[in-house]
């Protein structure tokens, strides 16, 4: 597969993983521009023009309203780029920015600890740029809105063109405000890759209908939000208007309202797809560095790249296609060289992000308060309880990328019953390091979503698979986070299913390939040996990941 001359980049310049995001950050405001001024001359022609006594001209006013109406599209986009992120972000509430600006301005500065934490710092830097993004929309609509209408017929009543101004400026802040507000609290922000990689082109044009039907939708919203706080408007600016003049200009606001937002959804559309495409993290096939070490870029942006950027997930996207598909052989074929260090840091690097996240939510679940109501509200909660679910709804914030490792460590694993030659992955114990991370990271799942396993003893009732299902209502107090991943309109449940479905998958895929061997060890005994750790699991027991993995072996696991 050839590389375009912007991935090419990425093996010249030492700063080239940025290079890559300013290149598609360019490109993005190139084809935002063109898809804008087809959007804006259409308006002004076919819609805005049928409003006003003579057709639409060429002049240097139309001129200026273009491109006032290109910058207002420009600092929008620069303001969505900013806040954009491939992962949700926990801000900072008005109560806490408060506190911390009193303990700034209270508290004398020391500088053996820091006033606030670097936890707060962020949240912090999250709502001042939510803030921020709020304040460019509607400054950005306000623009749009004059550029698009003020020349408009229905105008003409309005004696001085400050009045007019005033009015579209204000009808256009309350419209950029309403949008900005629903697009932060919506979560728009968050990149979202899709299931399927295909051209940018067929992904652009999939999304065009969503795009005008969002745009409806809510400039219509806007329209009613706009009028009802019109109200406010100063006597000066609301004027006195005959009846037909004051429905053709609320006709024209509202096809302004709708070219600003449909030009904003094609934006939001086009910033997803072009910052969401595959980037090849490989030097060109037959180059020096393809016969050398063609990995080496790849885990360069895995190992040294921000961690959780934007180009760190780009990375792990094209590792996961690299490993799954047949279409670059030769790259994964490079990851089993002789050596086995190639292989080993292409496993650690997926395989960290999952043991982290199945610590996190073993902390949760051995450590929160238990209670055994379902109907315990959460607004009846202690603190430690709330606490506690934030910790979960954080873990889960990195769900793309925990499901691109569980799949590349599963593909890897899968694939080198085949194309590793030398060994590597059975004689690193990776092999048993994959397979226990991931049952590890299933059981933990499973439980916080209330499906509880134990060991068969004498004592329990055995279900047809030969393990416990220890139930709610037992003695033994269930943790607060159980019970609220057990409940499916917790927010983190679909989720927790996902990514237990995710992790079954990837194990049965494991299972699948190496069925014989493990057949055969299983009669000899030597199953638990050759694919579980021998130090304690990151959640459980041995026994009880050996249990888990007979089931599997048996396809009874459910």
């Amino acid at each position: 597969m050839s590389l375009s001359i912007v991935e090419r980049s990425l093996f010249k310049d030492k700063d080239g993983g940025s290079t890559v995001i300013k290149h598609r950050f360019l490109g993005f405001l190139i084809w935002q521009a063109l898809q804008s001024t087809a959007v804006f001359f259409l308006s002004k022609t076919l819609l805005l023009s049928l409003f006003t006594p003579t057709p639409f001209k060429p002049s240097f006013l139309s001129l200026f309203a273009f491109i006032v109406f290109h910058f207002s599209l420009l600092i929008f986009s620069t303001s969505l780029f900013i806040i954009s992120s491939p992962r949700p972000h926990r801000a900072a509430s008005p109560l806490e920015l408060l506190l911390g600006s009193v303990k700034l301005i209270l508290v004398p500065i020391s500088s053996s600890q820091p006033l606030l934490s670097s936890d707060f710092r962020l949240r912090a830097r999250v709502s001042l740029s939510y803030v921020l993004f709020v304040a460019v929309s509607a400054v950005s609509t306000s623009l749009s809105m004059i550029s698009l209408c003020w020349s408009c017929g229905a105008f003409d009543q309005v004696k001085t063109r400050r009045l007019v101004i005033g009015k579209l400026g204000f009808w256009g802040l309350q419209l950029g405000m309403f949008y900005a507000v629903h697009y932060v609290y919506k979560k728009r922000w968050v990149l979202q890759f899709p299931i399927i990689q295909r051209p940018p082109f067929f992904s652009f044009k999939m999304g065009l209908p969503l795009a005008v039907g969002k745009a409806l939708k809510l400039s219509a919203v806007g329209y009613v939000f706009s009028a009802l706080l019109a109200v406010f408007l100063p006597y000066e600016f609301k004027g006195q208007l005959p009846v037909g003049n004051f429905i053709t200009e609320q006709i024209i606001f509202y096809i302004g309202s709708f070219v600003v937002i449909l030009c904003w959804e094609l934006s939001h559309h086009l910033h997803q797809v072009l910052h969401t495409k595959r980037s090849v993290f490989a030097p060109p096939k037959g180059s020096a560095a393809a016969e050398t070490n063609p990995s080496e870029p790849l885990l360069a942006a895995l190992e040294e790249s921000t961690p959780k950027s934007l180009l760190q997930y780009l990375a792990y996207l094209d590792l996961c296609m690299a490993c799954e598909s047949n279409v670059d052989p030769w790259r994964r074929a490079a990851f089993f060289e002789e050596s086995g260090e190639t292989y080993k840091r292409v496993i650690s690097v997926c395989l960290t992000p999952v043991e982290q996240f199945t610590r996190n939510i073993s902390e949760v679940l051995e450590s929160s308060p238990v209670d055994n109501s379902l109907q315990l509200s959460h607004q009846l909660r202690s603190p430690n309880e709330q606490l506690a679910d934030s910790k979960i709804y954080e873990s889960f914030d990195d769900f793309q990328l925990l499901a691109w490792c569980a799949r590349i460590v599963a593909s890897l694993t899968v694939h080198s019953h085949k194309e590793d030659r030398f060994g590597v992955a059975q004689l690193s114990g990776s092999n048993a390091a994959v397979l226990s991370t991931l049952l590890s990271s299933l059981l933990v799942v499973e439980t916080l979503m209330g499906k509880k396993t134990n060991l068969p003893s004498s004592n329990s009732v055995m279900d047809p698979a030969g393990i416990k299902w220890a139930t709610l209502n037992s003695g033994r107090r269930d943790s607060a986070a159980g019970v609220a991943g057990k409940r499916k309109g917790s927010p983190f449940y679909a989720k927790a299913y996902s990514m237990a479905d995710i992790l079954r998958t990837s194990i049965y895929c494991i299972v699948s390939a190496f069925y014989d061997e493990m057949s055969h060890g299983a009669k000899a005994g030597l199953l638990e040996k050759d694919w579980i750790i021998s130090s304690k699991p990151l959640y459980g027991t041995r026994e009880l990941l050996s249990q888990k993995l007979r089931l599997f072996l048996d396809y009874q696991a459910t």
